[in-house]
């Protein structure tokens, strides 16, 4: 699957409005998600952003299931404003413990974060799982469903 992720190109910086209230500039907005090019008998999307930095440990940031299969994309902020969302998705908890998007919050001057963005398609409509399953839950419950995945990654740098 190719994907298109218009504000979240691999090697450029992920936007400051993406980043947690916490930090300078940062408005806690979900980035823009799109992608194309759907693998024949896809019948929904997961949707996962992780801080790969090895000291963030795999950082959940979000974690959408059940987008439905006629969904090509996520708009701006639709994490915080609900109702953006693509009917019968799914956000589930975050590494801080909340649901939907957290975005990033590290310390200043820290080197660049690399935030993997990562959609699955897969051959189920549905994940059966509730919004607090824990990550090997989560992992077990899209374990032989993925027709395929595309993956995209940026840098995340605090401002000072």
């Amino acid at each position: 699957m190719k994907a298109f992720y218009p504000s979240l190109y691999s090697g450029k910086y992920l936007a400051q409005k993406c980043a947690s209230t916490g930090m300078q500039g940062g408005q806690n907005a979900s980035p823009v998600v799109s992608w194309g090019d759907i693998p024949k008998g896809t019948e929904s999307f997961v949707l996962t952003m992780l801080d790969r930095h090895p000291s963030m440990d795999g950082w959940v940031y979000w974690y959408v299931i059940n987008i439905p299969a006629s969904v090509r994309g996520i708009q701006e902020k639709a994490s915080s404003l609900r109702e953006k969302l693509p009917q019968g998705c799914l956000e589930m908890r975050n590494s801080v413990g909340d649901l939907g998007y957290e975005g990033p919050n590290v310390p200043l001057g820290s080197e660049p974060h690399p935030i993997e963005l990562t959609i699955h398609a897969l051959s189920v409509p549905m994940l059966l799982i509730g919004p607090y399953a824990k990550p090997e839950e989560r992992e077990n419950a899209i374990e032989g469903k993925i027709l395929a995945t595309a993956k995209a990654t940026a840098l995340f740098a605090p401002v000072g």
